[in-house]
């Protein structure tokens, strides 16, 4: 069953700006391996990106992605793997979490949430060091020891 974690409160306009993990210019199929993140900023209204924009993180450590994150008004992640702090401190920041996203193209993941046909199937990751959240190992997934 998806997952879709949405955060306790609601949003204060018509304005989303959702992050989504990349590296190597790609998606990122965890969210504690990303180099950078894409931000597209959205008219609710009308479901249409009016800005999109490329970021670099402050260097990763337990719960600095999420903060920065919040810092910079994200209001929804789009994440393959992530694990439960990440996904918790998140929520907590009033930022909806969508986990288990599936793509490459991080623009056409994100039209594809707009269109409500994005493909997501989240589990949180909990146990980075046995691979058991089926992200792989390398090149970003649970195996690089991100335990955001």
């Amino acid at each position: 069953m998806p997952v879709r974690q949405s955060p306790p409160s609601g949003k204060e306009d018509d304005r989303m700006i959702i992050a989504v993990p990349i590296r190597e210019g790609r998606f990122s199929s965890h969210f504690g391996g990303a180099e950078a993140f894409a931000f597209y900023t959205v008219d609710d209204a009308k479901r249409q990106v009016a800005h999109h924009s490329v970021a670099a993180p402050p260097e990763h450590g337990r719960g600095v992605f999420p903060v920065w994150l919040s810092k910079q008004g994200v209001t929804t992640v789009l994440a393959g793997g992530m694990g439960p702090r990440a996904s918790g401190i998140l929520a907590g920041q009033g930022i909806e979490v969508v986990l288990g996203a599936d793509g490459e193209d991080p623009d056409s993941m994100v039209r594809a949430f707009l269109d409500g046909t994005l493909t997501f199937s989240g589990e949180l990751c909990h146990d980075h060091d046995f691979h058991e959240c089926g992200h792989g190992h390398g090149e970003g997934g649970c195996g690089e020891r991100h335990h955001d």
